[in-house]
């Protein structure tokens, strides 16, 4: 097989398709998409053996929007007997076993669908007895391995998988490419896991200290009632609440806010000692992006996150063109910067951007 296999929100197949089948374009690598709707995956056929592998190696997964996960395909097993899963497997490896690594860590995930939540429990009650069995043919180290490729059994139907690997220094560190937070009982709304999954996926944890201190300060343009003002206030940061309706009572009691009830598209803050910029406003997405734009190059904030709201037609086709005009707007200006973009788990129609101004040259 030759196939590259991308998780993915349901219902956003379509974006991940067009994604991969651009960024392998750009990479001189070519094929195309396979794709099933609401089906949570994409699968990207090669045309030239060995380009699947190539494809994992020159594709940065950090810069995927749409893909939460990125996958070689190395063989495929359907109608696996209910009272032995293992056995097919296993021949099923030892005839692809040239084309597949050993490997440091094993996942067997499934699609985030309601068809896939029903296989949760069964993967995780098989992954125990399949690491050994894995292990005592080679085809795992021993011990766990960060540093080594990444075995992945993904299941989308009773008896039916596919078996890959992802590479760990270039796939999501996590379980289906989705970070498992829990919603903190006293913030005032759910939104404030985007932000939070946000600083998992675009801030390095071991550098956490030092880019979300406490003492910082943040300015959330539309706030209210303060799910993403939440977030910051828990890391001790002091907050500028930019927006016209009523915060949590809970996060004005803590001293750390102050809240402006002025237009986020006018603020401008008091004093220059403002480090994040977050907003999730429900505006046109180009609208935000210049707004975030202006931010930087005024020397308002050193990072900023913020999400985009899609339409509901052409939506890879809007995210490219705010990407790019907002890109071309920071060089322009000489701003050197760091982009990163996700449709992360916890966004719906929408994705969320990470900028953070840099003092080198910037990569783009």
């Amino acid at each position: 097989m030759n196939q590259v296999l991308l998780y993915c929100r349901p219902g956003f197949e379509k974006e991940c398709a067009g994604e991969i089948q651009n960024r392998a374009n750009e990479a001189e690598i070519y094929g195309f998409p396979r794709l099933k709707a609401n089906s949570g995956y994409v699968l990207f056929e090669c045309y030239q053996g060995g380009d699947a592998e190539k494809l994992i190696e020159k594709i940065a997964f950090s810069s995927l929007i749409f893909a939460r996960q990125m996958v070689v395909v190395v063989g495929q097993v359907s109608d696996m007997p209910a009272g032995d899963r293992i056995s097919p497997l296993l021949a099923a490896l030892a005839e692809y076993e040239l084309a597949f690594p050993r490997c440091g860590d094993l996942r067997v995930e499934m699609p985030d669908t309601n068809e896939g939540k029903e296989l949760s429990k069964f993967c995780r009650k098989f992954t125990v007895p399949l690491r050994q069995a894995l292990r005592k043919q080679d085809y795992l180290y021993h011990k766990d391995n960060s540093r080594k490729p990444v075995f992945h059994l993904f299941f989308t139907a009773p008896g039916e998988c596919f078996i890959g690997y992802s590479l760990s220094n270039n796939n999501s560190p996590f379980f289906m490419g989705i970070p498992r937070l829990k919603f903190p009982a006293d913030a005032p709304s759910r939104s404030t896991l985007k932000l939070e999954e946000a600083f998992h996926v675009f801030i390095p944890r071991d550098e956490w200290d030092t880019r979300l201190a406490a003492g910082m300060w943040g300015v959330d343009l539309g706030a209210c009632p303060g799910g993403w003002t939440y977030q910051l206030v828990k890391r001790s940061m002091f907050v500028h609440a930019i927006d016209n309706g009523q915060m949590a009572d809970s996060l004005m009691e803590t001293g750390q806010v102050k809240h402006h009830e002025v237009d986020g598209f006018k603020f401008e803050p008091p004093r220059k000692n403002v480090t994040w910029l977050i907003c999730d406003m429900v505006e046109k997405p180009a609208r935000v992006a210049h707004l975030m734009g202006e931010w930087l190059v005024k020397g308002w904030a050193k990072e900023t996150i913020f999400n985009l709201k899609l339409p509901m037609k052409g939506r890879y086709d809007e995210v490219l063109q705010d990407i790019e005009n907002l890109k071309t707007y920071l060089i322009q200006n000489k701003v050197k910067f760091k982009l990163q973009a996700k449709h992360l788990y916890h966004d719906r129609e929408e994705i969320t951007v990470h900028i953070q101004v840099l003092n080198e040259i910037s990569p783009y």
